[in-house]
């Protein structure tokens, strides 16, 4: 993530596109891999964003090796963008 600030004092992040190994891509593989092994997505989730803790994530088809890919940030900035899309269509 690039960061930069404009001339108004804003501060504005620019997202860095790498690979194949898109965020919401990650997310996605990640909350198939907790629910198939019975743990709550949000909660697991929730858990490692703010604690930064891997072991919030199963190991299981492993999901765990491909959300540290991720910076926390890019998570977070992939969330919101999917939560914000989802209000334009609504």
């Amino acid at each position: 993530m690039h960061v930069a600030t404009e001339m108004n004092g804003t501060t504005k992040f620019s997202p860095v596109v790498e690979g194949n190994n898109r965020a919401c891509d990650i997310l996605e593989h990640v909350y198939r891999a907790l629910q198939a092994k019975g743990y709550d997505p949000v909660t697991q989730l929730v858990g490692y964003i703010i604690s930064g803790d891997p072991t919030y994530i199963t190991s299981y088809n492993q999901a765990r090796s491909m959300i540290c890919r991720l910076e926390r940030d890019e998570i977070v900035e992939e969330l919101v963008r999917i939560y914000l899309q989802g209000l334009d269509r609504g």
